[in-house]
């Protein structure tokens, strides 16, 4: 017998509100980094623009908070830096799937919107995005009774240059470039480093990130003080490092040196390299591979529950 249209509507509808219920969506909550005056900048038109998740001259950073349900919430979060090679942010591959990816795992997403480099709106373009980096884990550790969040448990994940992004956030952490009165620790508990560009040195550097960060000729002082495998101490957090071996963007040994650099002062490290992968993971590893191995790491350092 054929069911009338009404009723295989309504009886659609209440499947759909059951998978709602069963299955409930992540609270997103999108809000300026920061409350008031963005420190560094210099005022000028918001020029942002955003083609298919790929947004270009970023002047007004944002966070976006994917917080997991309240039922598999474990307390733990991450701060997500998107790549692009400090010229542009990839959001959608290397920021929401990633942040979709950890709320499954019943950890807070929370992507940072950083400013990208640019004589035109700051007055030093080499400290803007650290300075957003700062803001945001400082962000995140003050609210963190309100987000249901460890502060003890609050990471950094980042992609390229935003790997770069977050390892400067890990190894300049008792420099600060905010104003915090309240002493807020600024120091990212681990680190999540995909694909990074960590040195900024000739050799291995990225030059297309070094020359937007830097400019085309900084001093010799400035690219060792953002290459991030000479600023690793015994205090910096602990790091898990993926990378592709046939990386021809950001060549591999970018991670391999700073997980040297890690081991070297006891700093507890994993080091994942593909042997094929290239840059950016296009097609593999694909995000289960190299995530679980992630997820892995984060429990054996207890940032996780153990299952």
């Amino acid at each position: 017998m054929t069911r009338p249209a009404a009723f295989s509507t309504m009886f659609g509808i209440r499947i759909l509100l059951l998978v709602f219920w069963i299955f409930p969506a992540a609270a997103q909550t999108v809000m300026p980094l920061y409350p008031d005056r963005i420190p560094n900048a210099i005022a000028g038109p918001d020029e942002e623009t955003n083609k298919d998740q790929v947004i270009r001259k970023v002047s007004k950073p944002t966070l976006t908070v994917f917080l997991p349900p309240a039922a598999t919430a474990n307390g733990s979060a991450v701060i997500v830096c998107p790549g692009g090679g400090y010229g542009v942010l990839v959001m959608e591959w290397e920021g929401y799937r990633i942040a979709k990816e950890l709320n499954k795992s019943g950890i807070a997403a929370i992507i940072l919107k950083y400013r990208l480099p640019d004589e035109k709106i700051m007055a030093d373009k080499s400290i803007g995005p650290l300075q957003d980096a700062q803001q945001a884990i400082k962000t995140v550790r003050e609210r963190s009774k309100e987000w249901k969040i460890d502060p003890g448990k609050i990471g950094i994940i980042g992609f390229s240059a935003g790997g770069h992004l977050a390892a400067t956030a890990g190894t300049h952490y008792d420099s600060t470039f905010i104003d915090n009165p309240e002493k807020t620790s600024l120091r990212p508990d681990f680190m999540i480093l995909v694909y990074p560009v960590i040195s900024l040195m000739d050799k291995i550097g990225h030059k297309g990130s070094s020359s937007n960060l830097l400019g085309a000729a900084p001093t010799t002082e400035k690219v060792r003080y953002f290459s991030n495998e000479l600023q690793v101490k015994k205090t910096t957090p602990p790091a898990f490092l993926t990378h592709a071996g046939d990386d021809t963007v950001v060549p591999v040994s970018n991670s391999i040196q700073f997980y040297e650099a890690l081991i070297a002062n006891g700093v507890p490290a994993d080091m994942h390299i593909y042997s094929k992968g290239q840059h950016g993971y296009p097609k593999t590893p694909d995000l289960s591979e190299w995530f679980g191995r992630c997820l892995h790491w984060m429990q054996v350092n207890q940032f996780l529950p153990s299952k």
